[in-house]
């Protein structure tokens, strides 16, 4: 039995997606514990590109169970789709379950969301305006509508009835937003309760049955660490608990279950949204990572925000995280850069820190402190093994290594799910690699 965890090391964007593609093929269940739509995974298998919001990336695997937890905020129409695209691409979702205790986004969570951004202006937060905070907001109100709420229609109803009083009294007071009518919400989430009812199950017993059965289990983190809503770059964060911790309260285990947490990083740092980004860039440098790694969002489409690889927040990230190594992803992005930067540490007033926690006003103050190695030209997306790398290319992961002291497990080099160099031999091992 191992019982795996991967997070987002950086601010989200890592591609998590494709490792856990990839990782899905030894275990028997995925479990996607928090965040909602706003999260976008791409995977690509065979020359086909599947882009997943809600689903656990490992339903491209029949083999595999993939939970969404009860830490996940569950848009049902966006959920709904999804899965109607999947079939239509081949791939069965009879295997997907769904929490009984997910937290549904309702179509007032997704106005107010909109609204309240708009209202910020300059302090916008830059959501993806997907309804999530709302989600989040109502259930930690205790004021929240969930899954096991469909199937009670009076009860679904009566609810629904209290919280549009106060929701339509804020759009339209406070914003002179459209107000919602209760049957047309009521008529809607039924029809969707009737597609959605075969995957719903108490997914707390699901999961730890099979633990207790010693099957392997993927436990899949969406956005990053520095999204964290109590450990990010707050208030520029997600509504949710991106860390390793979140994997406990978002599924229902213990924190004894889990063997192997892998944080994911890109080779250089994306970020979408607003929020300090201290090695971020404004030259040809990040404008040549943009375009050769594709950096636009998943879910929104938005250009992500591209800059040098940075130590502070993954040392940050490892520690809140207790991470056991990294995977480096889109290494063969920085192919072609004559010259590499890597940011070891930041000066604030003079001062030089190695560790920051990621407060925004601090780090607003923060200058990276570079050093810099050379770059390679050759092509490595077709490289299997570590030591065949360019020189400069394995010299670039092994400074990683020794600034973060921390090892790397995987490292990509291209999208595909086969463009994987596994450079640990516990993971060899796992997969059953030689």
């Amino acid at each position: 039995m191992s019982n795996i965890v991967l997070i987002g090391a950086q601010w989200g964007d890592e591609g998590k997606g494709r490792i856990t593609d990839l990782l899905s093929n030894k275990v028997e269940m995925v479990v996607r514990f928090q965040g909602g739509d706003n999260a976008g995974h791409t995977v690509i298998f065979d020359k086909n590109e599947f882009k997943l919001h809600l689903v656990p990336s490992g339903i491209l695997n029949p083999n595999v169970i993939c939970v969404i937890g009860n830490g996940v905020v569950v848009n049902p129409m966006t959920l709904i789709n999804e899965l109607k695209d999947l079939e239509s691409k081949g791939i069965s979702t009879d295997n997907l379950r769904i929490s009984t205790n997910c937290h549904l986004i309702m179509p007032y969570h997704i106005a107010l969301d909109s609204v309240t951004e708009n209202s910020l202006g300059t302090l916008k937060i830059g959501t993806t305006r997907k309804g999530i905070g709302p989600a989040y907001s109502d259930k930690a109100s205790r004021f929240g509508i969930r899954v096991c709420d469909l199937f009670n229609p009076e009860a679904f109803k009566q609810k629904l009835i209290n919280i549009l009083k106060i929701k339509n009294a804020i759009l339209d007071k406070i914003y002179s937003s459209d107000t919602f009518e209760v049957e047309d919400i009521f008529t809607s989430y039924m029809q969707y309760a009737q597609i959605l009812k075969k995957y719903v199950v108490d997914t707390a017993f699901l999961v730890n049955e099979a633990l207790d059965k010693g099957k392997s289990i993927l436990f899949e983190g969406a956005q990053g660490t520095l999204l964290d809503i109590d450990h990010g770059t707050y208030p520029y964060v997600t509504s949710s608990s991106t860390i390793s911790g979140g994997v406990f309260s978002g599924s229902g285990i213990g924190p004894k279950k889990v063997d192997n947490v892998i944080g994911i990083t890109k080779s250089y740092c994306t970020r979408v949204g607003e929020g300090v980004f201290p090695t971020e860039l404004f030259d040809s440098d990040g404008d040549y990572m943009r375009n050769r790694g594709n950096e636009y969002g998943t879910t929104t489409g938005r250009a992500r925000r591209c800059g040098w690889f940075d130590c502070v927040i993954i040392r940050y990230a490892k520690m809140i995280n207790n991470l056991d190594s990294l995977a480096i992803t889109k290494l063969d992005v920085l192919t072609g850069i004559k010259k590499i930067k890597i940011c070891t540490s930041y000066d604030i007033n003079g001062s030089i820190y190695d560790n920051l926690s990621p407060n925004c006003e601090t780090l607003q103050k923060s200058k990276p402190v570079y050093i810099e190695t050379d770059g390679w030209e050759e092509d490595i997306s077709d490289i299997k093994e570590f030591d065949k790398l360019p020189h400069n290319a394995k010299k670039y992961i092994e400074i990683l290594e020794e600034l973060l002291n921390i090892p790397a497990s995987m490292i990509s080099v291209g999208p595909d799910r086969n463009q994987i160099i596994i450079k640990d031999n516990w993971l060899k091992s796992f997969l059953k690699i030689r």
